[in-house]
């Protein structure tokens, strides 16, 4: 009955807005209208009155009216023409009169009136902060010189709530004001003042009901949805209004996932414990646990049911775990899990469809059929590359594996997304975003398939203008590194903005200097892709430094003690095809000078004299990491030893206690205890070892766990010539010296002062009769990051640490349970013009010389 009364009342309504313009239209026109005999006319003419906005032909073309045509006065029609205008919301006050009447009576003269809704000249905004004006401005959509009405008020009002409450304020009022602009004619300003109240977060989750699921599984299944229990220190624990209901649907897969197909959610509470806080309350039915009985398959003619059953990896009497059977079957798991789905997809089956039936249910058992629809396989029609503005499309397309003519494979795709991601000149976010990153357009008709990849370009060149800190003393660095660079563009005079840019290469120059002290300056150039045609990538550089003995700060100027480096190197990446198209096979040469005069320090074990590094170095690494920046999966390893010529075992001279040169036998008979430092190191001779493996996992929504195990070994060839003055190891601190350094390799360990792991041996050769003599190290690392900011203009993230590691002067010393212990916390900011900064606090726990806490700043590299 109430119903019925409701009905009547919205008809009558409706009656009324159809009747009362007609009315209007009759009662203040020049003729009078007869409502009780209608008649019919001809347009003689028709004009707007009232328009200020809007041209008087767009109006009428609205209200379809047209010189000559027929019209009954009153009628149904002009009820319409009304409502079209109201319709357009631009209007607040619309009516039609008949101003007059042909000399024959069978013509009359239209007027539409109209009344302009005010335009608003300004948007405000009260009770917000700056931050959020912009967030808001661009939700609302709102624009000067548009029009107001109740309409546009309420659903602005109720995108600001839903804004708010997306950040978890849940009691927001919005006040819409109005008033008259005093400049601008016939327009207003519209203010929203809104009150966003307490930020209303979630305190506690009481699960009811579930006796054989457990209360940290369940918290876990929520991912918006979380209670301040420590466990969930990294969440949010604001309420999202939008996001409960997929939680509450997650809760019921948690209770499906161990087996309670039947179980529901019989009912859910949310009320305040205190102001601010709110409580949740679920009470469930769990219902009986079932088993997997009978598995059958139809429909599969491509692989067979052992196959698929090797896939499925479910067996009878497993738990009838549907989720993990959807994720077996559909995808969704981790990344290098394999489903069915993936399979077919991977040989072109692009319209597969898998869907598993439920034939038969008895007590507890229940028998599955998969019943597959394999379709045809789909070949790669158009890939479409959106958004490089700046980078050549070339380079785009030889970094994806999905090529026109293929046939579609899910993995290569993926494997596209990954090496789009980690080429350096994209937003790695904005790639792997599945709602604008990529598109995958099929075509059933003709089994072809079109991929889009809308890339989005980032600042990748770096300009460093800096000073430091280091060696006792002020380091200024200017460097330029253009990692899009263009040699193919040298010669067009419209790329030198500033330089040529597009073909990913990568020009690199630096200068460093503290004046007297010391002097860097390097150089080095990188193309990926030689020839253009294979992953071959080669790569030049050429260094020189030069350190004295003046230090300004104490006013000493000195150039009689020195140490000099020239260095040149080159070398050639390949990408593998074995094991698999992740590993780069690497071999390079490099020939470095030292030139030492006067050089009394504990750096070398020699203090005068001149060095030849001439070395080859071979290198196999695996990286398959999802982007550069901040990984959150995949591993990077990499194994190389780098040789130099063993000069001593084709030694067939040596010298006697007056420093005469005389023959010998063999290598075996030298006695290199009469040879001066320029005489026993000229030549120097090493290989070194060296290994590494990082692994990232994700763990809860961003947050990673990095791991990572590092060793370095140099050995001799001739135990009588012994250890390279040059390559070894220098262990702890920051890994940074404050300037560029050659001839030792710095590893850092946070906290504990520089090199302060590294041990030091006795030297005949050194004034000081002791060197340091890191030949052996190896280091353990585990990190917690979690991003603050991901954002193509900037990346933050915070982290904390666990690191072991030490330094011997022996392989025979080594020794991998006697470990310096460290622990700390820090923050990362990669600027895209700057590259990354950041700073470390850690403490040493085996530290007791320098004392046990130290900080940390880092420049350009990670630990």
């Amino acid at each position: 009955m109430k119903n019925q009364l409701m009905r009547a009342i919205q008809y009558f309504c409706f009656l009324f807005l159809l009747i009362a313009p007609v009315s209007a239209f009759a009662q203040t026109g020049g003729v009078d209208v007869d409502y009780n005999n209608p008649k019919k006319y001809y347009v003689g003419g028709i004009q707007v009155k009232g328009n200020h906005y809007f041209g008087s032909q767009q109006i009428i073309q609205i209200t379809g009216l047209q010189k000559g045509m027929e019209v009954t006065v009153p009628s149904d029609d002009f009820s319409s023409i009304v409502n079209r205008l109201w319709m357009q919301r631009y209007f607040q006050d619309v009516s039609v009169t008949i101003d007059s009447l042909s000399a024959s009576k069978d013509s009359a003269f239209f007027t539409i009136h109209i009344a302009e809704r005010p335009r608003v000249s300004r948007w405000t905004f009260t009770g917000v902060r700056n931050g959020e004006k912009k967030d808001l401005q661009e939700r609302l959509n709102l624009r000067r010189g548009g029009e107001f009405s109740d309409y546009v008020s309420k659903t602005s009002t109720d995108l600001i709530k839903r804004f708010y409450s997306e950040k978890g304020f849940m009691k927001v009022k919005v006040d819409v004001t109005t008033s008259k602009d005093s400049i601008i004619r016939n327009a207003i300003i519209v203010n929203f003042g809104v009150d966003r109240g307490q930020r209303v977060r979630i305190k506690t989750i009481n699960f009811i009901g579930n006796d054989h699921v457990s209360d940290f599984k369940l918290a876990k299944s929520m991912k918006k949805t979380k209670s301040a229990k420590i466990y969930n220190f990294f969440s949010s624990k604001k309420f999202n209004e939008k996001e409960y209901p997929n939680d509450k649907k997650s809760l019921i897969s948690a209770f499906n996932e161990a087996g309670y197909r039947d179980a529901h959610l019989v009912k859910d509470s949310i009320y305040y414990v205190q102001p601010g806080r709110l409580g949740i309350d679920l009470k469930f039915n769990e219902g009986d646990k079932y088993y997997f009985r009978n598995i059958t398959w139809t429909g599969n003619s491509v692989y067979s049911t052992d196959v698929l059953n090797s896939i499925l990896q479910i067996h009878k009497g497993d738990v009838y775990d549907v989720v993990t059977m959807q994720k077996r079957l559909q995808g969704g798991g981790k990344q290098t899990d394999y489903d069915v789905s993936k399979m077919y997809r991977d040989n072109g089956y692009l319209f597969f469809n898998v869907t598993p039936v439920e034939l038969n249910i008895q007590n507890d058992s229940v028998d599955v059929e998969m019943r597959i629809s394999e379709g045809k396989q789909a070949t790669l029609n158009n890939i479409i590359i959106n958004g490089n503005d700046l980078t050549s499309e070339r380079v785009v397309r030889r970094q994806v594996f999905t090529r026109p003519g293929y046939l579609f494979s899910q993995s290569d795709f993926e494997r596209s997304i990954r090496e789009i991601s980690s080429l350096g000149q994209f937003d790695p976010e904005a790639i792997a975003d599945a709602s604008k990153g990529y598109s995958i357009i099929p075509n059933q008709l003709n089994n072809t398939v079109d991929i889009v990849y809308n890339v989005t370009e980032k600042p990748s060149s770096q300009i460093e203008l800096s000073g430091g800190w280091g060696g006792n003393t002020f380091v200024g660095t200017v460097g330029l590194a253009f990692n899009n660079f263009s040699t193919k563009r040298l010669f067009d005079k419209s790329a030198w903005r500033p330089v040529p840019l597009g073909d990913a290469q990568n020009l690199s120059i630096r200068f460093q200097t503290s004046g007297t002290y010391y002097t860097s300056l390097s150089a080095s150039f990188t193309e990926p892709w030689l020839f253009g045609k294979k992953p071959t990538s080669l790569s030049v550089s050429l260094y020189y430094t030069r350190q004295t003995d003046s230090y300004l700060v104490y006013n000493i100027k000195s150039h009689d003690k020195m140490f000099d480096v020239y260095g040149i190197s080159a070398g050639i990446g390949n990408r593998l095809k074995w094991p698999d198209n992740y590993f780069v096979l690497y071999n390079g040469i490099s020939w470095q000078i030292y030139k030492l005069t006067n050089w009394y320090s504990n750096y070398f074990i020699f203090d005068d004299g001149i060095s030849h590094n001439l070395s080859y170095t071979l290198s196999l690494s695996r990286t398959s990491t999802d982007q550069q920046i901040y990984p959150r999966q995949g591993s990077d390893i990499s194994l190389s030893v780098a040789l130099t010529p063993p000069y001593s075992l084709f030694r067939k001279h040596s010298y006697d206690a007056e420093g005469n040169r005389i023959s010998v036998g063999s290598y075996k008979d030298v006695d290199y205890d009469n040879w001066t430092s320029r005489q026993r190191f000229k030549w120097i001779e090493y290989h070194k070892w060296k290994f590494s493996a990082a692994n990232y996992s994700k763990l809860v929504g961003d947050l990673v766990l990095m791991t990572r195990a590092q060793f370095g070994y140099l050995g001799y060839y001739n135990k009588k010539w012994g250890y390279s003055p040059f390559e070894g190891f220098l262990l702890g601190g920051d890994g940074m010296s404050g300037y560029n350094t050659y001839g030792s390799e710095v590893v850092s360990m946070r906290g504990y002062e520089n090199y302060s792991l590294t041990p030091m041996v006795y030297t005949a050769y050194s004034s000081s009769s002791s060197a340091y003599a890191g030949n052996v190290y190896d280091k353990f690392t585990v990190e917690l990051r979690y991003p603050v900011i991901l954002q193509p203009q900037s990346t933050i993230f915070v982290l904390a640490f666990l690191e072991g590691g030490n330094c011997w002067s022996a392989i025979n010393k080594f020794n991998p349970f006697q470990i310096k212990r460290s622990a700390g916390v820090g923050v990362r900011v990669y600027l895209p013009v700057v590259g990354l900064l950041g700073v470390d606090w850690g403490y040493g726990f085996d530290d007791s010389t320098y004392g046990k806490s130290q900080f940390h700043f880092v420049i350009g590299q990670q630990f």
